[in-house]
């Protein structure tokens, strides 16, 4: 016997029917004598609908006169209650329906019975949800959606929703429907095989078939505890352990503000947050935008894909050296330089100066926080242009380092080249070349502040002048605290300038 196609796909079918399958409480008998309910009274009619045969009805015939409730399970993944029940099932195959009831006294007793649907019946789920997803009974081999790696779709995305969305992954406040905290730059987790991912959603049998590089993704807090997962390594609150891929079924709820998808088994889309519930918050027939719910951590990630054949890298910019100076105080409340976090907590951001006295009267500050991810840090990268270091090479950045941070505690390391597993009262500044990506750090240069005094604030100079010569450079990297470890704290910055 089948039950609803091996995994109870068809949740997304309990929304598209009718009043009688909202719950509701049989009352009918409610001034009858108390009775036991048993097996042998147990009894539903079935009968297809008018509109189509895979559309059934089903009529509670119980012999009873006393108080019962009657609960269904339609077999295709949806229940029910009240003595009317209506059960769609699109797809051929055998289905176990079963009807309980539930008495005053405690008793309760089952009839099951199977039903048989022989013909298809695609036009039940031709919801546009569904078609955009899958291609529809046009498209037998389904379509294959990826991450959108290269952020072509991002912007896209942000204005029809009108949510931050920074990128194809990332993460904001829970509720928030935005990547407020962080998201995604192109190709930004090119160090991972996440980018393998492929998800073909097939509409006969409303099959998913995900393949994998073998490796895959999530968060620290949810991948072994709900996800069941075999963690093999993390960094910060990253997980990554063995994961092949396979073939899964889904559904769609269409009942909410947003169509929700649902996944089988252990399936995920390309990083898992302790659900297999997407909420679809964007969607054409080229282009989708995941949101989950992450109740386990109070967080929302969205996620971005697009059709594999549309996931291409962007021409490459030819960048000329250019002498463009810098200025962010934060004045305003909102970034005028942009700054962009990696692995940052989510109370950094712009606030109230923290010590208004002496060099740093300023009324708003940028506070860091840095998690236990090994590489914390905040960047700006030049969209079109290369630095003129000929001209422009100092950084110059106010900076107040809190005595509260724990400054002595070793903590966790990326690997064995780190020989410094303390947070450090430090700033460090780096010039990168941005085309080298994840290898930017191999030609980097790099200037770092040690033991600064703290409690106080105080003016820093990052003079850059002997690599004036250098021409690859276009992105300025901020980083507190030393970096391999997973020391977390806080520090503020201010009045950060880059000219001559």
């Amino acid at each position: 016997m089948k039950s609803i196609l091996k995994n109870g796909i068809w949740i997304l079918l309990s929304t598209i029917m009718f009043a009688a399958c909202s719950p509701q409480e049989d009352n009918r008998y409610s001034l009858g004598e108390l009775g036991t309910v048993t097996a042998d009274i147990v009894s539903f009619s079935q009968a297809p609908s008018a509109t189509s045969n895979n559309v059934i009805l089903f009529t509670n015939t119980s012999k009873v006169n006393f108080p019962v409730t009657a609960v269904w399970d339609l077999g295709n993944g949806s229940t029910a209650r009240g003595n009317k029940a209506t059960g769609s099932y699109p797809m051929k195959g055998d289905y176990t329906v079963t009807l309980t009831l539930y008495a005053a006294d405690g008793s309760s007793a089952s009839h099951s019975e199977v039903i048989h649907i022989t013909e298809n019946d695609f036009g039940l789920i031709s919801t546009p949800a569904y078609v955009n997803l899958t291609g529809g009974i046009d498209d037998p081999d389904g379509k294959t959606w990826v991450f959108d790696q290269y952020n072509n779709f991002t912007k896209e995305v942000k204005q029809a929703t009108g949510f931050d969305i920074k990128g194809h992954i990332g993460l904001g406040p829970h509720n928030s429907y935005s990547q407020e905290w962080w998201g995604a730059g192109p190709n930004e987790k090119s160090m991972w095989k996440m980018y393998d991912f492929k998800f073909t959603f097939i509409q006969d049998g409303a099959r998913l078939i995900i393949e994998t590089a073998g490796e895959g993704y999530g968060r620290k807090a949810s991948a072994a505890t709900i996800g069941g997962f075999n963690v093999t390594g993390s960094s910060g609150d990253d997980v990554f352990f063995p994961y092949e891929g396979g073939s899964y079924t889904f559904s769609i709820n269409e009942s909410g503000q947003y169509p929700v998808l649902t996944l089988s088994g252990n399936a995920f889309m390309g990083y898992y947050c302790g659900t297999q519930d997407y909420e679809i918050i964007y969607q054409t027939d080229k282009v989708m935008a995941l949101r989950v719910d992450n109740q386990v951590e109070g967080q929302d990630w969205i996620f971005v894909y697009c059709l594999e054949e549309l996931n291409v890298a962007a021409p490459p910019i030819v960048k000329e050296p250019k002498a463009k100076p810098l200025f962010e105080d934060f004045e305003s409340g909102k970034l005028t330089v942009n700054f962009v976090t990696q692995d940052m907590g989510p109370l950094s951001g712009i606030v109230d100066n923290p010590a208004p006295v002496s060099i740093n009267t300023s009324n708003k500050v940028y506070r860091y926080q840095k998690t236990t991810a090994f590489y914390s840090n905040l960047s700006f990268t030049a969209p079109d242009y290369k630095f003129d270091l000929t001209t422009q090479n100092k950084i110059r950045v106010k900076v107040y380092i809190p005595s509260y941070n724990d400054y002595e505690t070793e903590n966790a390391v990326a690997g064995d080249w780190i020989t410094e597993k303390r947070l450090r009262p430090q700033l460090a500044v780096k010039l990168q070349n941005s085309d080298m990506g994840d290898n930017a750090w191999q030609t980097q240069t790099e200037i770092i502040k040690r033991d600064l005094t703290m409690d106080r604030w105080l003016e820093l100079e990052f003079d850059f002048s002997s690599v004036s010569d250098r021409q690859d450079y276009d992105k300025i990297v901020i980083q507190f605290g030393g970096e391999g470890h997973a020391g977390q704290g806080l520090f503020f910055f201010d009045d950060f300038t880059f000219c001559e």
